[in-house]
Formats: C-alpha cells, structure tokens, sequence
C-alpha cells in the first residue's frame, strides 16, 4: 500500500514550543483517523525556525539553499499538509508567510490543508479566518472547514457546552483532513523523479472548443 505524504510545517520560534505540539498533535491524530480506514501516511516535519536564515536568502539570492529546497520539495510533493503558525498582531507570523511566500505559485493547488495557530489569549483565535484561510485560499489549496486555535488556557481545557476542548477540535479538524486524504490516491513516485507533467492546451484551442 503507497502512504499518503504528509507534512507538517511548524512555525513556532522557541524549542519546544506550544506551536510544535499543536503541530504534532494534529498529525498524530490525522495517522490515527488515516488507520481507521486500512491506510497509511508518512509524515515529514518543517520546523521553519531552522531554515529562517536560508528563507532570507533566497529572497536576496533568488536561489533556495540545500535544506531549504529540501522543504519546498517536500511540500509540492506532499499528498496533504498541516500548517501551524503562532499569532503576532493579530496574524500569521512573518517567518510563516515568507516560507510560502518562497514556494512555486501552483505548487498548492488543489492540495488538502489543515490550518492551525497558536497564541497567548483568545481573543486571537480569529486570525485563523481573516489571514491564515485567505492565504490558503489564494493559493487555491482545499482548507478543511475545521481550523484549530489554542490559546494558552486550551492545553487542558474541556470545553463548554457550546465549544469542544482542545482535544475535540484536534480530533474533528484531523478527521476532516483524513476524509479529503481519503478521498484522493496517494501520489507515490513519479516516474520522472518527482515532476508531474502537465499538458496544457493552447488558448485558440480553447476558445474553439466553446464554439462546438
């Protein structure tokens, strides 16, 4: 059985950080729900606080260093995606948004994401929908409709009678992404190492196939 791709992109500054837990958190539980259903995943961690010096690089340069070109492939080769960043006023951080800002501008598309943050309070928790799902958005990835936001007080928290605890909306948001995984064949090894070729018609092709 070919296992879906799985990676995971951590964005968090300090080691360990809460950001890395959530991270790991949701790929244990996106494995778990995968399992249920006879299939497999294997699951490449990006910790983007080790390849800072290479993202600014290659914005000066233009060309990504080893490890840097390591992660992007992982990432444009990657079946589905997690993608956790802490939040600083109010939105992604700047070390998050520069790595994707790096990537090949198709290298998302139709990708299955599952987005999550975390920060010192609650009242942050909505920067998951006002920046972070526009900019998966804008790289026309799937977000799955559940994203994940813990706040200081959720790592132990239960919940109310109208919010799931942490737990619960790891479990939900990994199901969703499992489901969309499922949904999909795992890509393997392409025969040309990687590459996927693509066949584009020409646009006066296109406008005569709307005259038929």
């Amino acid at each position: 059985m070919t296992a879906y791709r799985l990676v995971v992109i951590s964005a968090g500054l300090s080691k360990p950080s809460s950001t890395r837990l959530l991270a790991d958190r949701l790929a244990e539980s996106t494995v778990r729900r995968l399992a249920l259903d006879g299939r497999e995943a294997d699951v490449t961690v990006i910790e983007l606080r080790d390849l800072a010096t290479e993202i600014a690089n290659n914005f000066v340069t233009g060309f990504p260093g080893p490890a840097l070109r390591e992660a992007i492939e992982a990432v444009t080769r990657a079946d589905g995606l997690i993608a956790v960043s802490p939040i600083f006023a109010a939105s992604y951080s700047g070390l998050f948004k520069s790595f994707f800002d790096v990537l090949d501008p198709d290298a998302l598309t139709g990708k299955p994401v599952l987005i999550a943050a975390t920060g010192g309070t609650p009242r942050h928790s909505l920067a998951l929908e006002h920046a972070v799902r526009p900019l998966f958005g804008y790289l026309r990835s799937v977000v799955v409709p559940t994203s994940v936001y813990a706040a200081t007080d959720d790592w132990g928290g239960t919940g109310d009678r109208l919010t799931d605890g942490l737990p619960g909306r790891i479990d939900r948001a990994a199901g969703e992404l499992a489901g969309l995984l499922a949904g999909r064949a795992p890509s393997g090894p392409a025969a040309d190492g990687g590459e996927r070729a693509e066949t584009v018609m020409p646009f006066a092709e296109q406008l005569a196939a709307l005259r038929v």
